[in-house]
C-alpha cells in the first residue's frame, strides 16, 4: 500500500514542487493539467514544424501527484508536504488530496486495457498474451509500447483500412513514419512483396523491427535522415498535418507512376491545409474519416 498526494500548483512554482517533493522522500512525482478532461485544458505540444514557442512551460494551474511509501501517520506526512511546499518558495500550503493506492498486479492490470481489435472480417490486431478470436484471418501480433500505433487510434485504422484495399500481391510500399511499424507490417502479410518503414526516432526503428519479427515478416527500415531515391507503388503516411505538409515535395516524389498515396494523423478541419500543400504535385481528396480525423487519398 502506498500514498498518493494530490495538490496544486501555479506554474512558477510545479518543477521547483517537485523536486522538493522527491527531496522528502517521494517515491515518484507527476505533474499534469489541473483542467484536463474540460474545456480549459491546455495543450503543451506543439506539432513539429509548428511555429512559435508556448506562452509557459508548464500550465497555469498544474496539479503535482507524488506517490509516497505509507507514512506513520497522515498527519507526519502533512508536515513533511508543508516543508516541501516551503522549500519550493509557495508561501501559501495548498488543499491536499491523500488516497491509497493499493498493491496490484500491474501488468495484469495494463494487459486487460488492451483487447483484440477487428480492423475488418479478415484483418485484426491481437495482443501477444490473446488468443486470435479468428484464427482464419490476418491476424497482426502487436503489443502496447513505446512507438506510436497500436490500432486503437482512428488514424491508424483509417490507414489499415486503405491498405486492405490497395495493397495487392507483389507491390512495394513506403511507411514513412512507421512508428510500432504496424502498417508495413500490415502491407507485407496483406502480400506487398517489399516495404520500407521510415522514422525519425531511433526507438520506433527498434520497436518496428521487434514487432516485424514477431509476426515473423521482413520489413527494411531507414531512418528518416537518410537519403531516399527509390518510388513505390503505394505511399502511406501516419503523421502529423504540419510534418505531411512540410513533407509534400518528399513523399509525392516516391510514387511510381500511377502509384497511390495515403496522409493520416490530419484532424477534419485542417484538410484542406494538407490538400493545399500537395497540389502543386498531385490532387488529394477526402477518402474517408473516422471520428474527427480525415484520410487524405491521392494517384500520381
Amino acid at each position: 500500500m502506498w500514498v498518493s498526494v494530490t495538490l496544486e500548483a501555479a506554474a512558477a512554482h510545479a518543477e521547483a514542487l517537485s523536486e522538493a517533493l522527491l527531496a522528502a522522500g517521494a517515491i515518484s512525482v507527476s505533474v499534469e493539467d489541473a483542467q484536463a478532461g474540460t474545456a480549459l485544458e491546455t495543450p503543451q505540444f506543439g506539432e513539429p514544424g509548428a511555429s512559435g514557442t508556448l506562452a509557459t512551460p508548464l500550465w497555469d494551474v498544474s496539479r503535482v501527484v507524488a506517490l509516497f511509501d505509507p507514512p506513520a501517520s497522515l498527519g507526519d506526512l502533512r508536515d513533511t508536504i508543508a516543508v516541501a511546499v516551503r522549500a519550493a518558495g509557495i508561501a501559501q500550503l495548498p488543499e491536499i488530496n491523500f488516497s491509497e493506492v493499493a498493491e496490484q498486479d500491474w501488468v495484469r492490470l495494463t494487459q486487460s486495457q488492451f483487447e483484440p481489435i477487428r480492423i475488418s472480417d479478415r484483418l485484426w490486431i491481437v495482443p501477444s498474451w490473446h488468443s486470435a478470436p479468428d484464427p482464419t484471418a490476418i491476424n497482426l501480433e502487436l503489443d502496447p509500447g513505446l512507438a506510436f500505433g497500436t490500432g486503437s487510434h482512428p488514424t491508424t485504422r483509417l490507414c489499415l483500412e486503405w491498405l486492405e484495399r490497395e495493397v495487392q500481391p507483389g507491390i512495394t510500399l513506403l511507411d514513412y513514419g512507421c512508428g510500432s511499424g504496424i502498417l508495413g507490417i500490415a502491407a507485407l502479410k496483406l502480400g506487398a512483396a517489399d516495404v520500407l518503414g521510415v522514422d525519425i526516432d531511433a526507438s520506433a526503428l527498434t520497436a518496428a523491427a521487434d514487432n516485424a519479427a514477431c509476426n515473423r515478416v521482413v520489413m527494411r527500415l531507414a531512418h528518416s535522415g537518410d537519403a531516399l531515391t527509390a518510388t513505390y507503388d503505394r505511399v502511406v503516411a501516419n503523421i502529423l498535418t504540419n510534418p505531411l505538409m512540410l513533407l509534400a515535395p518528399l513523399l509525392a516524389a516516391r510514387l511510381k507512376p500511377g502509384g497511390k498515396l495515403a496522409l493520416s494523423g490530419v484532424l477534419e478541419t485542417q484538410a484542406g491545409q494538407v490538400i493545399a500543400a500537395y497540389a502543386p504535385y498531385l490532387p488529394l481528396t477526402v477518402g474517408a474519416t473516422h471520428d474527427g480525423w480525415v484520410r487524405l487519398e491521392g494517384e500520381n
